[in-house]
């Protein structure tokens, strides 16, 4: 079973390369996605890894929490689930009904 990790604070120039090939020194990278903001293209600073393995994400946390990575103090641990999103978010110009 996979598991998902959060990476924060990472340098606005990592990408999902750069982050895939830290990772896979303790394992499987099934997938790293650093998230862009839309507006600017630029980096947001976090990212997301996930890990083949429970045993590769423990090891990872463990290896990498508080390791530089391009001059910064990276945050990994394991990410929370998604919190569902209110697709009614009204607000703007009135409603005609």
């Amino acid at each position: 079973m996979s598991k998902k990790l959060y990476v924060g604070n990472l340098s606005y120039s990592a990408t999902d390369q750069s982050l895939a090939d830290t990772f896979s020194e303790c394992g499987s990278v099934q997938s790293a996605k650093v998230i862009m903001d839309r507006d600017s293209g630029r980096s947001k600073g976090f990212g997301f890894v996930e890990m083949s393995t429970d045993a590769e994400a423990t090891q990872a946390i463990s290896r990498f929490h508080g390791t530089q990575l391009d001059g910064r103090a990276m945050n990994v641990s394991e990410a929370k689930p998604q919190a569902p999103r209110d697709n009614n978010r009204g607000g703007g110009f009135g409603s005609r009904y």
